[in-house]
């Protein structure tokens, strides 16, 4: 192996590079996470669950507008490898068209469900009105949430990712500085954190727009932007299946949380904080996500099938040798990382024994990630949309709803069905690389 990185050196320092701010970005955006979250988690059982109920709509409606951006950078990562000046600027028109009118289209799901969310997620009464409040909040600004992450995957896409890191960075800490004058000095609580969270998402938006503008690699000029068809169909033909996979997964995370909200309210806040603390240990696979796509993007631009191969062992190897360390930290620290949202120690009991389920799959869970980043670099993404309806349905939903409804079995067992569809979607995206590899198509 030790052989082999050096006879890639030139695509593994590519890959590093492209690879360590959008590592950063998600390691300081999480750790700005857990700030937030603990704030909150002082408040009690009742404000996590507040906050908790919006987080898993959130992550579909997130998903919705990171697909999309997907599908930009994967069409401009391939018009960067083909040297296609015309492709880039066309695609960077589009995708501002993109940007809004999904961003439009969002707002009015989201203010239109607000209400009604909290009944959906099967929450107590007491908690009802504060969650449809903070979950208005954090979504109000979501026409420039759509721009600051699909501009953001363009801006990617042109080999710049210290940039998106730099706007995160600042945001999640604006938010941090912005949660403890509306949680705590104006005593808004779990509505103060809504707030926050909404001014942040404003500046992050707006700062991420004048570099879109700005970036020397698109060309960018709003006076000729008007919808190509052409382009922008090649760009939604990938982004399309993503946004139903990650679809598939979210509605399947929201399921099987109102599977665990209809238990005691103390098990459902444990299962929140751990899926938060968990969070920090698998951000190199998605960290690494988006720069394996740039690179596969390029190499098939470029037509270097060598290059391309290449790319796709260095990510999937690194990923997997880096998420064994993060795997075996878990194990270790899982008390204490419960410790650091909450104090009750029933909670803490709970979710250190979930953490130290999963540890033992970061793995593999990590190598899928940059799995999906590969098919999204070769514009190949409806396979991974039928191998997440499979596991994520099949295994974890199904598994969930038999082990919970029927047999009236307990949290843990929610999280062996996690484990199970982490692996076998794992297993599964490897079969297809493996298969588009040997039979030479891409």
């Amino acid at each position: 192996m030790r052989n082999y990185f050096k006879e890639n050196k030139t695509v593994l320092i590519a890959f590093i590079t492209l690879a360590w701010p959008t590592v950063l970005e998600q390691l300081l955006s999480t750790v700005v996470q857990y700030v937030d979250t603990a704030m909150v988690g002082r408040l009690g059982a009742n404000a996590t669950a507040t906050v908790s109920l919006s987080s898993t709509y959130g992550w579909t409606i997130n998903s919705v507008i990171y697909s999309i951006g997907i599908g930009f950078l994967s069409y401009i990562a391939r018009a960067i490898g083909e040297k296609n000046q015309d492709k880039i600027s066309r695609a960077a028109n589009q995708a501002v068209i993109a940007a809004f009118s999904v961003g439009i289209i969002l707002t009015i799901i989201t203010m239109s469900i607000a209400p009604h969310m909290p009944a959906w997620m099967g929450a107590d009464e007491e908690i009802r009105r504060d969650a449809s409040i903070y979950f208005t909040l954090i979504n109000a600004p979501i026409l420039l949430r759509s721009a600051m992450v699909i501009f953001g995957s363009v801006i990617r896409a042109t080999g710049d990712t210290k940039t998106p890191m730099r706007i995160n960075v600042f945001m999640n800490v604006l938010n941090t500085g912005l949660n403890y004058v509306f949680i705590y000095m104006l005593g808004y609580g779990a509505i103060g954190a809504g707030i926050a969270t909404a001014i942040a998402y404003c500046v992050g938006s707006l700062l991420t727009i004048i570099a879109f503008a700005k970036n020397p690699v698109l060309h960018f000029d709003y006076k000729h932007i008007k919808f190509h068809k052409p382009v922008m169909w090649d760009c939604l033909r990938i982004g399309i299946p993503v946004m139903f996979t990650q679809f598939v997964s979210c509605s399947g995370y929201i399921v099987a949380t109102s599977l665990v909200s209809s238990m005691k309210t103390t098990i459902y806040a444990a299962h929140s904080i751990a899926i938060t603390a968990e969070t920090i240990f698998y951000i190199p696979g998605y960290g690494m996500q988006a720069a394996t796509s740039t690179l596969i993007g390029n190499a098939i631009g470029e037509k270097n099938r060598k290059k391309e191969h290449s790319v796709m062992v260095l990510s999937i190897t690194i990923i997997f040798l880096l998420m064994c360390v993060s795997g075996a930290a878990l194990f270790i620290g899982a008390e204490a990382m419960m410790s650091i949202f909450t104090k009750d120690t029933k909670v803490i009991e709970i979710g250190t024994t979930l953490l130290r389920i999963v540890a033992f799959t970061e793995p593999i869970f990590g190598s899928a990630a940059v799995m999906d980043g590969i098919y999204a670099g070769m514009g190949r993404t409806q396979y991974p949309l039928i191998v997440e309806l499979v596991t994520r349905w099949g295994i974890r939903i199904l598994g969930s709803f038999i082990f919970v409804r029927i047999l009236g079995m307990g949290i843990n067992h929610v999280w062996y069905c996690m484990i199970g569809d982490n692996i076998t979607k794992a297993l599964l995206l490897a079969i297809g690389i493996l298969f588009l590899i040997r039979t030479g198509r891409e």
